[in-house]
């Protein structure tokens, strides 16, 4: 990548070396009983940093109460593939048209310990100025990070869920904390970056 800030091309180039196939990390076996996917948004923002795009759920649901993820959810039988997934989740989520993401490849796909599922993440370049529809019934907050403020936030946490106390990845950006799959996702994503910039 060139000194000072990418452009969009130079930012697809970057992935499009170090990411998976779609269709040959949608084929991988995970473990996990159910088989979901989320859409991974990238956008330059108008200074040209690198942002991702996710999501904080609503405190009063059941599952992942207050968590921060990246849009998506399990796989549909009427969903096309698990892709198609990503993008119809992340349309209905956060209201991103799916004819506005422009599909460059996939992170490794990985297993959520407590809940079971085999999570699959593409990666999708959006443009920036987005005006985001949250779906009420589950989405609290849709946030927007800079890749550079969640490596400078990560660290190896003690957390506390359930009563059982555990070290593990995490990115602190202010008040909110990324952990589990996710954290395990965007640590996949700066590893690829990494390779890419021969860091």
């Amino acid at each position: 990548m060139s000194s000072g800030s990418p452009s969009r091309a130079e930012l697809r180039a970057l992935l499009d070396g170090v990411l998976l196939d779609p269709e040959e990390a949608a084929a991988l076996d995970v473990h996990g009983r159910t088989d979901a996917a989320v859409l991974v948004p990238l956008f330059l923002d108008a200074n040209g940093a690198p942002r991702v795009v996710l999501t904080r759920r609503r405190e009063d649901l059941r599952r992942h109460p207050g968590e921060i993820s990246f849009p998506g959810g399990r796989q549909d039988p009427e969903d096309a593939n698990l892709c198609a997934t990503a993008l119809r989740e992340a349309e209905e989520e956060i209201g991103l048209a799916p004819d506005g993401v422009e599909l460059i490849g996939a992170l490794q796909p990985t297993p959520t310990i407590a809940t079971g599922y085999a999570v699959y993440p593409f990666v999708g370049l959006i443009e920036p100025g987005q005006t985001w529809r949250p779906e009420e019934a589950e989405v609290s907050e849709v946030l927007e990070f800079t890749l550079d403020e969640l490596r400078a936030g990560y660290g190896r946490r003690r957390l506390i869920r359930r009563g059982v106390p555990f070290r593990t990845d995490t990115y602190v950006v202010g008040d909110h904390l990324v952990w589990g799959a996710t954290a395990r996702m965007l640590g996949d994503l700066f590893e690829r970056l990494d390779a890419a910039a021969g860091a």
